[in-house]
């Protein structure tokens, strides 16, 4: 095996596959069959396993999630005779819910990792007070007794680490679109 199908096939194991059970639950919930829910999940693996670069996704479980729709999709398309509420569930999966698809509740884990870093991050004070203000919801008064601190102090801290979380968040932010600009031009570049 070449190194780079080692590579995608690791990279399939480890960032891939601890998605299976969120993709299968999702399609128990959208109703499809045990069964094909196995089908499908072969088709993907496969799909995955043989693709030639994975370097431009930005997103492996988001990616997992929209090729076994694509997927089921397809083989709803195919079939021959195919029950009306099944694509009523399809088409539901491309309509807005109060549930949040897999994909973005995918990406607001990987949100609330980035910040929870962030956190930690923080000065030792300044991340005791956050934490206890904004993520506890304890008082400040409450804090300033905790920590033998002004309350003043309490506020200060806790207006410093919002700060300094936004501004980590921006420079992330810029740092993430300048990536997929700079692999965008590398492409083009090549293309």
């Amino acid at each position: 095996m070449t190194s780079d199908r080692q590579r995608i096939v690791n990279w399939v194991a480890t960032e891939i596959m601890p998605h299976e059970a969120g993709v299968r639950a999702w399609l128990r919930r959208s109703r499809v069959p045990p069964d094909e829910i196995d089908d499908l999940m072969q088709e993907a693996y496969a799909k995955l396993v043989g693709l030639k670069q994975i370097d431009q996704i930005q997103s492996p479980d988001g990616y997992f999630f929209q090729t076994v729709r694509n997927l089921l999709t397809d083989k709803l398309r195919r079939a021959k005779v195919v029950r009306i509420e099944a694509v009523m569930e399809i088409d539901a999966l491309s309509v807005c819910s109060d549930e949040p698809s897999p994909e973005q509740a995918a990406a607001a884990r990987r949100e609330l990792s980035r910040v929870q870093a962030l956190i930690r991050a923080l000065p030792d004070r300044c991340r005791r007070v956050f934490e206890l203000r904004k993520v506890e919801g304890v008082p400040q008064r409450e804090i300033a007794r905790r920590l033998g601190i002004s309350e003043s102090a309490v506020e200060n801290e806790a207006v410093k680490g919002m700060r300094l979380i936004m501004r980590a968040l921006e420079e992330q932010g810029a740092d993430m679109r300048g990536d997929r600009m700079r692999k965008t031009n590398d492409r083009s570049r090549k293309g």
